[in-house]
C-alpha cells in the first residue's frame, strides 16, 4: 500500500496545466496500485501562511515557554511536515511565474523546512532527515528553460530540486512542460508529450 501526498500550488485553479498533469499521474497511479491512498495539499484552496515571527521565535523558544500563537504556528509546521513524513510518494504540482515558483509553494516551504524536524545540523553539515521517499514534480512554463537562451533564467526548477534534497528528498524525477507561450502552434503537442510521460511513468 502506497500513501501519496500531492502538493498544488497553481492559483489558477480552473485550467493549471500543472495541476492537471500532477492529477493525471496520480489518477493513472492509484488505478494500477490498488490500495493507494492520497492526501491533497492544495496551497491555494487552503493558504498557507508566510513565515511568521511567531513561528521564528518559537524555534529558539523552551516548549513550556510558549505563548497560544506560538503553539499554533508550532502546530502548523509540525502538520505540514508530518504529512510529508507519513508519505511514501509526494507528487508536486508548480507552474513557473516571473521566473520562480509561487508564492503559495514558498510559503509551504518556510513551513516545512525546520531544524531538528525535517533537517538537522551536523558538524559536517546539514543533514536532511526526510530520507526514503520518491518525489515526482510536474513543472510548466510559457518560455523554454531547460535548454536555449532562457537557460539562465532556469530559476524555479533547482530552487526546488535544492531545497528538497536540503530535506533529505533527494529521489526526484522531473515532468516538464514548456514553451506553450512561446510557441503557441506547438503548445497541442508539448501538452500531449508531457501528459503522455506522466502516465508512462504512473505505470
Amino acid at each position: 500500500m502506497s500513501r501519496i501526498l500531492v502538493v498544488q500550488s497553481s492559483p489558477n485553479l480552473g485550467a493549471s496545466l500543472s495541476r492537471a498533469l500532477s492529477n493525471a499521474f496520480v489518477d493513472r497511479f492509484v488505478a494500477r496500485h490498488a490500495g493507494t491512498t492520497v492526501v491533497t495539499r492544495d496551497l491555494v484552496a487552503e493558504a498557507i501562511p508566510h513565515l511568521s515571527e511567531d513561528r521564528l521565535q518559537a524555534l529558539s523558544a523552551a516548549p513550556e515557554a510558549l505563548t497560544p500563537a506560538q503553539q499554533a504556528a508550532v502546530a502548523l509546521s509540525d502538520r505540514l511536515i508530518d504529512e510529508i513524513r507519513d508519505a511514501d510518494m509526494i507528487v508536486i504540482g508548480v507552474p513557473c511565474y516571473n521566473l520562480s515558483i509561487p508564492s503559495s509553494l514558498k510559503a509551504w516551504i518556510d513551513q516545512i523546512v525546520i531544524p531538528n524536524r525535517s533537517f538537522r545540523y551536523t558538524e559536517a553539515g546539514p543533514v536532511g532527515l526526510m530520507t526514503g521517499k520518491k518525489v515526482y514534480i510536474f513543472i510548466t512554463s510559457g518560455s523554454v528553460y531547460s535548454q536555449g537562451p532562457e537557460k539562465p533564467h532556469d530559476f524555479a526548477l533547482p530552487l526546488l530540486q535544492g531545497i528538497l534534497t536540503f530535506i533529505g528528498l533527494s529521489d526526484m524525477t522531473v515532468v516538464r512542460a514548456e514553451g506553450m507561450g512561446a510557441m503557441p502552434d506547438q503548445a497541442a503537442r508539448i501538452v500531449a508529450q508531457a501528459r503522455a510521460e506522466a502516465e508512462r511513468l504512473a505505470d
